[in-house]
């Protein structure tokens, strides 16, 4: 949990977004989804990353309330999923893969529709709302077309402004962009780092660029099970580990046999042909690393550096070694 300032009293614990504790689903003999524990903060960007099939849309249906778990348990915002639906879907938001609409609709009378869901209030003050979410989206222009003149990508975007018209604190979207070209994932991915201002927002998708841009934190799932769950940077630095990358031209074999003898040095992975390398030197000791490895390498007779930085890797890397590791591939 978060502390957080109370300025009519002592500080007070704010619950997670989501907490899960072995959350699970099962389909008779198929495990749809096994053991998921996880801890998101509020007001953050949650990618959930897996290939099809994976566990994501169970997962994300279970938090809504569209599924009950078999085993486990799940928790928004401190409030049981099972026990308190009513109240948790009260602040949840909620984007299906493939959202549909009635096509004779306009924007602003679909938004209109569902607003009645949620409020009783005025109705100059839902109008106001309603002017907020097509702004929000870029929708404003053509508030008033028919929904079904619309582009795929502005249908993803009226269905983002759906999901939020209760002005959700969670916003659950189960692959928002998927079958968007470029420029629609761009305007959809835009809309998210807006959103992470006033929610926190959730969501899956198969599309590794995408959460590396915008999550802070990342999930990875394959068949059902979690994988890995860690904020975005450090998932990026190898999984947890610290790797440096040193470029070299000259006899790798004696820097290789050198930088074994570190007791800082837990793995080498040498790259390269010819005279020139690139050695991927995974440490267990960061400092003893920044102030010796550049020293140990310039000491092995005929090696020059070409350069030494710590290594990020990209996403990519981090979830097929991941997924590969799992099933028990080379």
């Amino acid at each position: 949990m978060n502390i957080v300032p109370d300025t009519s009293g002592p500080a007070r614990a704010v619950p997670a977004a989501v907490t899960t504790r072995a959350l699970g689903k099962r389909y008779g003999e198929i495990v749809a989804l096994a053991d998921l524990d996880l801890s998101v903060p509020a007001n953050a960007i949650v990618g959930f990353l897996g290939p099809n099939g994976a566990g994501k849309t169970t997962a994300m249906k279970l938090l809504v309330g569209l599924a009950r778990p078999s085993t486990g348990s799940a928790e928004v915002f401190g409030l049981d999923v099972a026990r308190h639906s009513t109240e948790v879907r009260s602040r949840v938001g909620y984007l299906a893969q493939e959202p549909r609409f009635y096509e004779h609709l306009s924007a602003r009378e679909t938004l209109r529709f569902v607003a009645r869901f949620f409020y009783s209030g005025p109705g100059r003050a839902i109008e106001r709302r309603i002017d907020e979410l097509l702004d929000l989206v870029g929708l404003a222009g053509k508030a008033d077309r028919p929904i079904g003149g619309f582009s795929g990508g502005e249908r993803q975007r009226l269905g983002i402004a759906q999901a939020n018209v209760n002005e959700p604190d969670l916003l659950l979207m189960d692959e928002p962009a998927a079958a968007l070209d470029p420029a629609g994932r761009q305007a959809v991915l835009t809309i998210l780092e807006r959103l992470r201002e006033r929610t926190t927002v959730f969501f899956s998708t198969h599309i590794l660029d995408d959460v590396q841009r915008v999550a802070d934190h990342v999930a990875i799932l394959d068949h059902g099970r979690l994988l890995a769950y860690a904020p975005t940077p450090e998932l990026l630095t190898g999984n947890g580990a610290t790797t440096f990358e040193l470029g070299v031209r000259g006899p790798v074999d004696a820097l290789s046999t050198a930088l074994a003898t570190e007791a800082w040095v837990e793995n080498i992975d040498p790259h390269g042909d010819g005279d020139d390398h690139i050695l991927y030197v995974r440490v267990n000791d960061v400092d003893a690393a920044e102030a010796r490895l550049l020293r140990v390498a310039l000491a092995v007779p005929a090696v020059i550096v070409r350069h030494f930085r710590r290594r990020s890797f990209e996403l990519e890397e981090v979830f097929l070694r991941l997924v590969n590791d799992s099933r028990g591939q080379a």
